[in-house]
């Protein structure tokens, strides 16, 4: 039996205006308010504080403005300096969900849409906390790669000449499709001896989970050669491989691993192949407590053993920039280091870490006498993330270098931690490469000096600077002087910075503050690329990743994050482990425990409607009038047919829908009231 259509509603747009004179009064002011104005509730976002009038449930059914991505929560609706806000009806803390800012002008467009739900993404525009837009959940037509019986899928090794991803989990190396890494093209095996295994438990170590061989090092030698090592039970070993003709192959000429891999399969490490030069940040002995800085080469270097150095680090990352290229003081090409480690600086009662920046000379040879065999050009300064609630430095955990074609404008994108359990807030700041090099090159320099209330104190250093400049790499001046080398230089410039490697002063992130910050599921991966929109400028798009196994897309427009959607990538919510990108295949890859997946960087179908494609503001789509979909712009057949408003998300240009007709609604099999709502502009 049919049941009943009930009557029209309608809303009446003037009950939208009224609530900015709510903003700014103490909680008891608008309390009174709110019993007077009747049904009311407050929405309270960072540093904003202000009541909505909730929406009738009638209009929260799912229409065809957006017919997969709404749901029949109750919605509240607020305006802020002339803006419409749309918020969960619980609004408030952590409880707010969706929702960017619509500007009033462009709802005229959005005429007779019944329970318009279109999802928009909200950010604080002091700190940059975000909701994303769309959350797209797991589906198992994602590209997934697992083998049974093979865990720890955690490095990857992008060879796009090839079209083939290398991937090292625990005693297995793959050779997989690049367009689809479901299809494995080849595979080795290399397990650890029985021998081996036995000595790592005798050593108090669990046979079946740190007695296996972890690949942990990956990087491609030339065309059909890599360089490979692995955790061997605690005894670390490296190796070369070959791919060639479809096969992958161990060559068989095996080499002490110690220094170029971590013991640890568990503990964070950072290499990088630069030439045939491997530069390494691990620890060298079994108990993991002797970290070093090493480059192996017929040259090889590393770090001192002093806790000035290096103090309990926990290495991240590293790159290499080169900065010999159209530098007018034939300055030498550098490789950055981010870790965290406790820091020396602060006098707290208990360990307090940091998170640090270091560099390090390409063409470091070390010292004659002083600092012989280790490096001349080390200094390290700590990483500014200013958070927006008081807490304890935060902790990186990932770095991402977006390379310009002026070295100086490249920038290190980087995600943030608490390292208190009492905080739930992870961050994204961005550094400047000419801004850490300002730092190491004309900064002033921190020194231990002695004091009656500790063993030391570091303070800035206010002498004289020996010259050369320490931890300075050969350019024109050090050559003008007579020193050609790192050998050369005088036991005065590295007796002083053997003893003070540290800089005084932070370096600042880009704006001075994060890109995002974020509550609950901590981020922990990341990944940036470049995107050319329709008007010919570029926008850095941010892929971050999470402990829950989502995904977050994310780009800046004028200072001010927006966060296109987050997909969840694993079904189990594992956390994210290894993530890279593929910009000319368009494709992001990541790896947990369990298993890697494959996906593109845009899926523009996923925007069914010109109104949903223009307000994602996704810098790959663009509505396609010619073909009335939501398309990618590198495959648009004519810019003439195209329309894109990533920074306003003005969808004016958008057709305008079709009247929707009065129509019955259900909820929880309970009859709600047809609809028809038109929206005028205030």
């Amino acid at each position: 039996m049919p049941k009943p259509a009930l009557s029209q509603s309608s809303v009446n747009p003037a009950e939208w205006r009224g609530n900015r004179r709510y903003q700014g009064e103490d909680r008891k002011e608008l309390e009174r308010k709110r019993e007077k104005v009747g049904h009311h509730e407050y929405c309270v976002l960072p540093h904003l504080t202000f009541i909505v009038e909730t929406w009738p449930p009638q209009l929260l059914q799912t229409t065809q403005a957006a017919p997969s991505h709404c749901t029949g929560q109750l919605y509240s609706i607020c305006t802020l300096d002339h803006e419409l806000i749309l918020a969960a009806s619980h609004c408030g803390g952590a409880g707010v969900r969706a929702f960017w800012t619509l500007n009033m002008s462009l709802l005229s467009a959005l005429i007779n849409v019944c329970g318009f739900l279109l999802h928009l993404s909200l950010c604080s525009p002091n700190t940059q906390y975000c909701t994303p837009r769309k959350t797209v959940l797991y589906n198992n037509e994602l590209k997934l790669f697992k083998e049974d019986g093979v865990f720890n899928y955690s490095t990857m090794l992008l060879q796009e000449d090839m079209g083939v991803m290398l991937l090292g989990a625990r005693e297995a190396i793959y050779a997989l499709d690049m367009s689809d890494i479901s299809v494995k093209k080849s595979a080795v095996y290399w397990r650890v001896t029985e021998e081996k295994q036995r000595e790592c438990t005798y050593k108090g170590k669990q046979a079946e989970v740190e007695c296996r061989n972890y690949i942990r090092t990956l990087h491609r030698m030339n065309d059909t050669t890599m360089y490979v090592c692995g955790t061997n039970a605690f005894s670390p070993i490296c190796d070369f491989m070959s791919f060639e003709r479809g096969q992958l192959r161990l060559q068989g000429m095996q080499e002490e691993g110690k220094g170029k891999c971590p013991f640890d399969p568990f503990q964070r490490y950072s290499s990088l192949m630069v030439g045939n030069d491997l530069f390494s940040a691990t620890s060298i002995n079994f108990l993991g407590s002797e970290p070093v800085v090493l480059r192996s080469s017929n040259v090889a270097l590393r770090t001192e053993f002093k806790s000035s150095w290096l103090s309990e680090p926990n290495f991240v990352y590293m790159d290499f920039v080169e900065e010999s290229v159209d530098s007018p003081d034939g300055d030498d090409d550098k490789v950055y280091l981010f870790f965290s480690e406790n820091a020396m600086e602060y006098d707290f009662y208990s360990k307090v870490a940091v998170s640090r920046v270091a560099r390090v000379c390409k063409g470091d040879v070390g010292g004659q006498r002083t600092l012989q065999r280790k490096w001349t050009s080390f200094l390290k300064a700590r990483l500014d993330c200013p958070l927006p609630e008081p807490t304890l430095p935060p902790i990186v955990q990932d770095v991402f270098l977006l390379k310009h074609k002026d070295w100086r404008e490249s920038l290190f994108y980087t995600v943030f931690t608490p390292q208190s359990g009492l905080s739930q807030v992870s961050a994204v700041c961005a550094y400047k490469v000419s801004d850490i090099r300002h730092i190491f090159s004309e900064g002033k320099f921190k020194t231990p000096v002695a004091v009656e209330t500790s063993h030391v104190k570091w303070v800035m250093y206010t002498g004289e600077v020996p010259v050369p400049r320490p931890g300075g790499c050969i350019n024109n001046m050090a050559r003008k002087l007579g020193f050609n080398r790192s050998l050369d230089l005088p036991d005065k410039t590295l007796q002083f910075i053997r003893d003070r490697p540290l800089m005084d002063d932070a370096v600042r992130p880009v704006g001075g503050g994060p890109l995002l910050v974020k509550t609950g599921a901590l981020l922990n991966r990341i990944v940036v690329d470049r995107v050319q929109a329709l008007d010919g400028q570029m926008h850095d798009v941010m892929f971050i990743g999470t402990e829950n196994g989502f995904i977050q897309k994310g780009v800046n427009y004028n200072r001010e994050m927006f966060i296109i959607e987050e997909i969840q990538v694993f079904e189990n919510h594992d956390s994210i482990t290894t993530l890279r990108l593929s910009s000319s295949s368009g494709q992001l890859y990541a790896g947990s425990q369990f298993s890697a997946v494959q996906i593109p960087l845009s899926d523009c179908r996923r925007y069914e409607s010109c109104v949903d494609c223009i307000l994602a503001r996704d810098p790959y789509c663009a509505w396609d009038f010619s073909t009335e979909h939501c398309s990618s712009v590198a495959k648009a057949s004519s810019s003439k047919t195209v329309i894109q408003s990533l920074k306003e998300g003005d969808v004016s240009q958008c057709p305008q829908p079709d009247p929707v007709a009065a129509q019955t609604l259900f909820l929880h099999q309970e009859t709600m009231s047809s609809c028809l709502v038109s929206f005028t502009p205030i």
